[in-house]
């Protein structure tokens, strides 16, 4: 049976701009001590899978730090604030990393990214009735925009091409969804 852990003491480790880092002390059920890394992830974010008219689905392709390579993804971004609302954060993402609108947006599914040692949340949207707009790119952001097959996704994922958690769930999400 799993028991309730209790959290001794959290100390700051590191303050970053999108994330702080912790270490928590726990105290196991049995009486000893751990210690465990915590992220905290200061406004979540939200992501979005775009539809164009013809049933592709819009991509970005862009670098990432943390892989040292260039991955395929859904728009995404982080709020501007933790009071903005995810769906305002969907469509603004949208339109700087893609370059399209959407008169029609619902959301498709909530995630946590990563729940053993942090609390990042993502909200994910489905874009419809797409429209040009103007990318309009953050000064540290070189992304190219590209339009797939639903099946091609859905193929690169369970070939391991594609392994970004929300990116993988909204694909396969809104797949289901249309069979």
């Amino acid at each position: 049976m799993v028991q309730k852990l209790k959290r001794v003491r959290r100390e700051l480790v590191k303050k970053g701009v999108i994330v702080n880092m912790y270490t928590d002390t726990m105290e196991m059920p049995d009486g000893r001590v751990a210690e465990w890394d915590y992220i905290e992830h200061k406004k979540g974010a939200a992501a979005v899978l775009a539809v164009l008219p013809d049933g592709k689905i819009l991509m970005v392709r862009q670098y990432r730090n943390a892989l040292d390579r260039v991955t395929l993804e859904i728009p995404a971004g982080a709020r501007d604030s933790v009071t903005e609302d995810t769906a305002v954060c969907a469509k603004r993402e949208l339109e700087e990393e893609t370059g399209y609108r959407c008169k029609k947006l619902e959301k498709l599914l909530s995630l946590k990214s990563t729940v053993a040692f942090c609390n990042e949340f993502i909200d994910v949207y489905l874009a419809t009735e797409l429209s040009c707009g103007t990318q309009c790119l953050d000064e540290d952001e070189f992304i190219d925009v590209a339009a797939y097959e639903v099946s091609d996704l859905c193929e690169k994922i369970y070939a391991g091409e594609i392994q970004d958690a929300k990116t993988v769930a909204a694909v396969l999400a809104y797949a289901n969804r249309i069979k």
